[in-house]
Parts: structure tokens; C-alpha cells; sequence
């Protein structure tokens, strides 16, 4: 009877472990060599889910996820639920990332370091806090399954959104910025998990 109950809950730990899942295991090294791409366009608005979106820029990415916060309850997840942080060059680099603390919340990005792996100026150049908008269902879902660890290609526009009562939400134009204002707000049309 012992030896039963034993093996049930074996089989129900594998389980578990199997439907968690968990980061991937990634090879050290850089993973993402390649930066951000932004390219001008030619200037477009729309309206979408009852707001106004500008068109800045075109955008995309591979990167790998460093982390994913899921919102429900402030005012940009009318449209965007998913912010992922991102990296990039040697912050895509697992011997990097171990040594760095990373965490999300209040659509913010951090991150702490005992000691400085690579330089603090390549961390804030290399890495950034991204909000999603996806176009669609699909993307969106898409957006859901990608975890810390995962590395993934988007693509799409910089953006500028209002409302009609005056809110407004607006995307950085550089990847060098940091504090306030510093992320990327992303009309996502494509998107992959590599």
C-alpha cells in the first residue's frame, strides 16, 4: 500500500514538474547578437479597441525574455496585459544573466547586481521593459506562452495611444534611455517564439 502511494505521487510530482515547465535550458554565451531594429515609416493613425494609435516607428526584435509581468488591473491593460523584459547581446548571455537579479512590476523593469558583470551602460542599453499590444487573439497568446528564458522574434510599430477622455500613452524612440518614459510600447503584428 505504501509503495502505491509512493509511486502516485511520483507520477503526480513529474507531472507537475512537466505542465510548470520552467526557463529552458540555454547554452552560455550570446544567444542574441543582433540589436533592435527601428526604421522610419510613413505616418499612419488608427483606431484600435476604442483608441487612437500614431504610428512612430517601425520595430523589431529577437531577443530573450528575462522576465514577463501579467497585468489585470491599471489602465494600459485595455490593451496591453504582457510586459517583457528583454535583452540582447551579452545580456542574452546566460554566464551574464546569472549574475543579475531581475524583477518587474508597476510596468517597471530592475534589475541589481552584486558585482557588475558587464558594465552597468551596456545592461541599460541592452535590455529594456516592453508593452505589448498585440493585434490580434492569436499574438496574444503567443505573447502568454514566452517565459523568462525564452527567446523570441517580434515585430511591428513603435506607437502613440489616446483616448477620447485625454489619456495617452506614448513610446521611447531610443534604446539608450532609462527611468520614466524609457520603454517601448509595441503595436506587436508578429510574433515568435524561436
Amino acid at each position: 500500500m505504501s509503495r502505491l502511494i509512493l509511486i502516485i505521487l511520483a507520477c503526480a510530482l513529474a507531472l507537475l514538474m512537466l505542465l510548470r515547465g520552467g526557463e529552458p535550458e540555454l547554452p552560455d554565451g550570446v544567444l542574441v547578437p543582433g540589436t533592435p531594429q527601428q526604421t522610419a515609416v510613413q505616418a499612419k493613425t488608427f483606431e484600435f479597441d476604442g483608441h487612437r494609435v500614431e504610428v512612430l516607428a517601425g520595430f523589431e526584435l529577437d531577443a530573450r525574455v528575462l522576465g514577463k509581468e501579467r497585468y489585470w488591473l491599471d489602465r494600459e491593460s485595455e490593451l496591453s496585459k504582457y510586459d517583457l523584459a528583454l535583452g540582447w547581446g551579452r545580456m542574452s548571455d546566460s554566464r551574464v544573466l546569472e549574475q543579475i537579479d531581475i524583477s518587474q512590476s508597476g510596468r517597471w523593469y530592475r534589475w541589481r547586481a552584486e558585482r557588475m558583470p558587464i558594465p552597468r551602460r551596456e545592461i541599460e542599453r541592452s535590455s529594456a521593459n516592453m508593452h505589448l499590444i498585440p493585434a490580434d487573439d492569436w499574438i496574444e497568446k503567443q505573447i502568454a506562452k514566452a517565459g523568462p528564458g525564452t527567446l523570441v522574434r517580434i515585430k511591428g510599430y513603435l506607437v502613440k495611444v489616446t483616448s477620447p477622455d485625454g489619456w495617452r500613452w506614448k513610446s521611447s524612440l531610443t534604446r539608450d534611455d532609462t527611468g520614466n518614459g524609457a520603454c517601448e510600447l509595441i503595436f506587436v503584428e508578429q510574433f515568435e517564439i524561436l
